[in-house]
């Protein structure tokens, strides 16, 4: 997500920084990022010359490379303990006027603004995978985030040719809410032996024109991603999101979707 967060970005005309945890990850992060602007290019998606792109993104595992940024998203994986440390750590470098954003796709941005300083300059900005080619940012504004903050969020996102939508606080927001609502359903549906995986999609995909059925969206995000906002909503909001147990079976045996190779569907090594 954080590499396809920086190529949007790029694209739109910004320079930015990538900070990993080590040299090795910052190396291969900046790699994966070139490679896409180079298809990007390819694609016609830009007019921009591939090296003019790149000259635009840097990559390191210093958070004081951020000292002078305006925007900083935060992008680890779905854990609150591991995004407040990374966004505390953050905020220290930054200077008081920079806004601080969370790429959350569940968790409570009240409950992860509550460790910081200046909790009005921060809000969620859940992006969507892929990032270059979604067409919506989830806008989400805690407690706290001031409001000329949002309409500032807005802007960066249509800048980035994306449609900004502007949703409170609130376990599992809108968009992770309703998606893994009828991902569990689908899973369960399989599970039964309602159809399979193939036809639960096109039932939804033919029927009801959603772009990518609910199974093969799963695979796309990852199984081990949607069985921890599950885990979390189903504390949060009831046993309506208690994970399947097929679901709790796949992750457990390493078929987490696309990333691993086999999930709902079997995928080619990229």
């Amino acid at each position: 997500m954080g590499a396809g967060i920086a190529h949007a970005f790029v694209l739109a005309g910004a320079h930015v920084t990538v900070v990993e945890r080590d040299d090795e990850s910052a190396d291969a992060a900046l790699a994966r990022v070139r490679r896409s602007l180079v298809a990007s290019v390819d694609r016609g998606a830009t007019t921009e010359h591939a090296d003019a792109l790149a000259a635009r993104i840097a990559a390191g595992v210093e958070l004081g490379d951020l000292a002078d940024a305006g925007l900083v998203i935060e992008a680890v994986p779905e854990d609150a303990a591991l995004k407040i440390d990374a966004l505390t750590r953050a905020e220290a470098v930054l200077r008081p006027g920079a806004a601080l954003a969370t790429n959350t796709s569940s968790i409570s941005v009240d409950e992860l603004g509550a460790a910081l300083t200046r909790p009005g300059r921060f809000f969620g900005m859940h992006f969507f995978n892929p990032v270059p080619a979604s067409a919506l940012v989830e806008l989400v504004r805690g407690a706290a985030t001031d409001g000329a903050l949002v309409e500032q969020a807005r802007g960066w996102v249509r800048a980035l040719g994306k449609t900004p939508v502007v949703v409170a606080d609130a376990p599992g927001f809108a968009s992770s809410r309703l998606g893994v609502a009828l991902g569990l359903e689908a899973i369960r549906m399989l599970e039964d032996g309602v159809a399979s995986a193939e036809d639960i999609d096109a039932a939804m995909t033919l029927g009801y024109r959603h772009p990518v059925g609910p199974l093969r969206l799963t695979d796309l995000v990852g199984l081990d991603v949607r069985l921890g906002i599950a885990e979390y909503l189903a504390r949060e909001l009831g046993p309506r999101f208690e994970p399947p147990p097929l679901l709790r079976r796949m992750v457990a045996e390493g078929r987490l979707g696309r990333k691993t190779g086999e999930g709902f569907y079997l995928w080619e090594a990229e």
